[in-house]
């Protein structure tokens, strides 16, 4: 069956787990809760062992992975099986393989699909097998005109009350980032528990910290994301607020230092276990490893030491009389818009 993200919740709590789950979309906070709903549930129906598996690229290995499935449970009688799909296209090897499965399900295997991107040209028979066996469930991305509506729903869901013209100015201040809006939303309920009553433009404003104030944490997912205007835009209104670059480029650098070391690895994701890397940012780094070489990432945490040396007063000869908020912003520029290279020789 097809569902909307908005109904997950409700099947899984009426019925018992279906045999295999697709979550599909590129709103990666929305597809992370709808996953997390499906393991939650699972842990509920007494499914304590989770496999979790990587399917991207050449590494992608579908007969590992067809030897798990036919494998008895080593420590529980059920277990859970995670397909991750960043590009959202298992091939063909994928497609059999879980098309298979759909058509002969493991008695003792759940199997949860959780694919990155998601359009009408990613669907074929094995997203069809999926929703006859099971639950297929897409999220698309959330439109400006859609933004308050998301926004109601996502209050009311967290026991909140709020007037139209108070949800208008939540989502003003948000500016279309979903990330953003739900943090947003729960520091509201954090606030306000207990408490009954109606949100009204004024208690908004009070309560609601601006998100026009963009934050270095913001301005550097912006650069990873590869979204240049947003950086642009970020950069400006950090200089307009007096912020000071050298407090900034302590992340900037930390940042940058991340991608150049996950860019040398080997292996991605036991990368990102050493570093600690929560799974909802991994697709961050995926999409910014994807657009430079790892010597290109070098480069780009060399020059993001020589943007703080220049902020601190500490500039190498010729180097005095550079704007440090100029090459900041040519810097990020170039981790998000590979065309944007060329500006860190200027």
């Amino acid at each position: 069956m097809e569902l909307s993200g908005d109904r997950l919740a409700a099947q899984l709590r009426g019925e018992p787990l279906r045999p295999v789950y697709l979550i599909a979309g590129s709103e990666t906070l929305l597809v992370l809760e709808a996953a997390d709903a499906v393991r939650a549930a699972a842990r509920a129906q007494g499914i304590a062992e989770r496999e979790v598996h990587d399917m991207e690229g050449r590494d992608a290995d579908w007969g590992a992975l067809q030897a798990s499935l036919h494998a008895p449970s080593l420590f529980a009688s059920r277990r859970l099986v995670e397909i991750r799909l960043p590009t959202g296209k298992p091939g063909t090897e994928g497609a059999k393989l879980i098309s298979g499965f759909c058509a002969q399900p493991a008695a003792d295997v759940t199997l949860l699909v959780v694919a990155g991107e998601w359009s009408k040209a990613h669907a074929g028979k094995w997203s069809e097998a999926v929703a006859k066996a099971g639950h297929l469930v897409t999220f698309w991305p959330v439109k400006p005109h859609e933004m308050g509506s998301w926004l109601g729903q996502r209050l009311r869901s967290r026991g909140l009350k709020a007037t139209p013209d108070a949800i208008a100015r939540l989502a003003q201040r948000v500016e279309g980032n979903l990330l953003a809006a739900a943090q947003e939303v729960d520091k509201l309920a954090l606030l306000l528990q207990g408490q009954d009553d109606v949100l009204d433009v004024a208690r908004m404003d009070a309560l609601v910290a601006d998100s026009a104030r963009f934050d270095v944490f913001r301005l550097m997912d912006a650069a990873l994301n590869g979204q240049p205007a947003q950086v642009s835009r970020i950069v400006a209104g950090l200089q307009a607020e007096g912020e000071a670059i050298p407090a900034l480029m302590g992340m900037v650098v930390k940042e940058l230092h991340t991608v150049a070391t996950l860019a040398r690895a080997r292996d991605f994701a036991a990368e990102c276990k050493a570093q600690r890397i929560w799974e909802s940012k991994q697709a961050t780094y995926k999409r910014a490893l994807s657009r430079h070489s790892p010597e290109r990432w070098q480069r780009m945490l060399v020059e993001a030491g020589g943007v703080d040396r220049v902020a601190k007063g500490r500039a190498r000869p010729g180097r005095e009389s550079f704007d440090p908020w100029l090459q900041l912003e040519r810097l990020l520029l170039a981790v998000a818009d590979p065309g944007a290279l060329r500006l860190l020789a200027s």
